[in-house]
């Protein structure tokens, strides 16, 4: 078995059919079918359905080109160390957000990354919290960025900034008058929110019993649910960080939650094997330039990161 044979099946995978992959590998088809039967008799597997349309991995095949995703990523992360900082801060680098993070800090990050790390070619795009977890575990994304705790063994977790939850309230609603809005009082009516679809979620019902802040936003942009409250009426509830995304004429709408105040806290996870600690403090860096520094969390405050 050897590396480059590794990269085949992930390639076939990739792409669904042998001549599409053998061309991005730079091989005749021939060469390519001939390498991948070789290893699927020193394996003594079938990694391949060729009869499925298109060409798909049988389970074990799954499993393996899943392990060998992180076989190559802990091998490239061997060839990084060599390199010098200057050689390490290039190259792609894969970041997935959550969707109501992505907003705030995807803008921020290309511009920043543009500007002081221009040899880097990063790659920003929006999973839920389980699939970022999921594709970091299998190396297919450098870092994440989602709502903590991420609370996986597999995945270190440094948080970034907390940020407050805020009522966005329409003017036709009785809680519009007031200065702020008690929990109590926020969830005596129906709230606006994206779970299963976009939704009023009524106090109460037995379906969402386990309603929590932390598991409010489920997929889905912030933008929506204000659009939603303005032409509907109602309320909804947005992280603090996308009050500057509101427009200033809409800015009367917004009530702070008090008794308690809710929040949440941002995490960057990574694998527990990375070791790319310059790529890991340059995106440190841009969050501390995107985020106020009134968010940002002590650890990040401190200076770089250390793995």
């Amino acid at each position: 078995m050897t590396l480059q044979q590794l990269r085949y099946i992930i390639a076939i995978d990739d792409f669904r059919h042998f001549g599409k992959a053998a061309e991005a590998c730079g091989l005749t088809q021939s060469t390519l079918s001939l390498m991948v039967k070789k290893l699927e008799e020193e394996l003594d597997v079938r990694l391949f359905d060729r009869d499925a349309h298109p060409i798909a991995p049988t389970a074990i095949g799954r499993r393996i080109i899943d392990r060998a995703k992180v076989v190559l990523f802990n091998v490239e992360q061997i060839t990084e160390m060599t390199r010098s900082e200057k050689e390490v801060l290039s190259g792609p680098l894969k970041i997935a957000l959550v969707s109501t993070v992505s907003p705030v800090l995807t803008p921020g990050l290309f511009k920043y990354f543009g500007e002081h790390f221009p040899s880097i070619s990063l790659q920003a795009e929006e999973m839920l919290s389980s699939t970022i977890k999921d594709k970091l575990r299998k190396a297919e994304v450098d870092m994440g960025i989602l709502a903590g705790p991420v609370e996986d063994p597999d995945l270190l977790e440094i948080p970034l900034y907390h940020e407050r939850f805020l009522a966005f309230v329409s003017p036709k609603n009785p809680s519009y008058s007031l200065d702020s809005i008690t929990n109590e009082r926020l969830f005596q009516q129906p709230i606006w929110i994206i779970r299963d679809g976009l939704r009023q979620w009524i106090p109460g019902d037995s379906s969402d019993n386990g309603f929590t802040y932390d598991r409010f936003f489920e997929g889905g942009r912030v933008g929506i649910l204000i659009q939603v409250v303005n032409d509907n009426g109602g309320l909804t509830i947005i992280p603090e960080t996308h009050t500057d995304l509101i427009l200033y004429s809409q800015q009367h709408c917004l009530r702070p939650i008090v008794d308690p105040v809710p929040g949440r806290t941002i995490s960057l996870a990574i694998r527990s094997d990375y070791i790319h600690q310059a790529k890991l403090n340059a995106v440190a860096d841009a969050i501390r330039h995107i985020i106020p520094g009134t968010l940002i969390s002590p650890h990040l405050r401190q200076g770089p990161l250390v793995l």
